[in-house]
């Protein structure tokens, strides 16, 4: 038993160490988490802007695609980074449902991923569908330019969708987010709503302009809803693993002193025990 016990406290101080190392990076984790969420959120509100204004023109013309229009597209938001809840999981989650309900009805559905996160979780299941894969996401504070970049490859991809939708994780407080969605439409999608007929200035060169500031943007205020979703998310995360780790330690500190208590007393009985004999 006094060997066993022994072992015993050699295995808590071993795991109280581990876990009090653990603790000490979540907490540094939650540090940078916040303040990198303390930017996001600051950049989010002028961000808005964008997203709001994008669909402007969408609203007014009222945008219907042909039901004979087959090719749709996918665009879902994450990053290259994990340890930050459900985040990816919800934007997978949603395109997949998305997805099935589709190609249900008889559609080709393409999917494009913003982050690696993203294509990991879906990969197994829906690999074969990816058009594009965006890496190097989540790192650094999103830029218009980055989304430009991202909006012209997906122009120049070659893959001619009718219509699609930019899914997200929209920000709603330091503790809540919504995974959400904006439309996008083809040139051609556009340039064929009825309405569209009532802006006499607009030409064929400005409308495919404008087409692509317009997804330029929508990727631009989705990249924005999603990094301060997710430094949220992850500060969250991190915060819970801390208290977690203190009560672990707490537990812990609680068994190895009854331990070393029972050793010790199994000491003393055998001492008093050799000296009354």
């Amino acid at each position: 038993i006094q060997v066993r016990n022994m072992a015993t406290l050699k295995d808590i101080t071993r795991r109280l160490k581990s876990i009090k190392n653990i603790q000490k990076i979540t907490k540094s984790m939650k540090m940078v988490a916040a303040a990198k969420y303390s930017r996001a959120e600051r950049e989010l509100k002028p961000a808005r802007v964008y997203g709001v204004g994008a669909l402007a023109l969408y609203e007014k013309v009222d945008i219907k695609p042909p039901e004979d229009k087959k090719k749709h597209l996918l665009v879902g938001v994450s990053s290259d980074r994990g340890l930050c809840g459900a985040i990816h999981t919800s934007v997978a989650k949603e395109i997949k449902h998305q997805f099935s309900n589709l190609t249900g009805s008889g559609k080709e559905v393409m999917v494009v991923g913003i982050g690696d996160k993203l294509r990991g979780i879906l990969q197994r299941t829906h690999g074969k569908n990816f058009l594009l894969n965006f890496k190097e996401v989540g790192r650094k504070p999103p830029s218009f330019g980055d989304a430009s970049v991202i909006a012209l490859e997906l122009l120049n991809s070659g893959y001619e969708f009718d219509e699609g939708s930019v899914i997200y994780n929209r920000f709603r407080s330091v503790i809540s987010y919504k995974t959400d969605e904006k439309p996008i439409y083809s040139l051609e999608t556009v340039s064929g709503a009825e309405s569209i007929s009532i802006y006499d200035d607009i030409d064929a060169d400005v409308l495919r302009n404008y087409q692509e500031f317009v997804l330029t943007n929508i990727i631009f205020y989705s990249l924005k809803e999603s990094t301060a979703s997710e430094q949220s998310a992850r500060m969250t995360a991190m915060d819970n693993a801390s208290k977690n780790a203190s009560e672990m330690i707490d537990k812990l500190t609680l068994r190895f002193n009854r331990t070393r208590q029972a050793v010790i007393t199994k000491e003393l009985i055998e001492i008093i025990s050799g000296a009354a004999a």
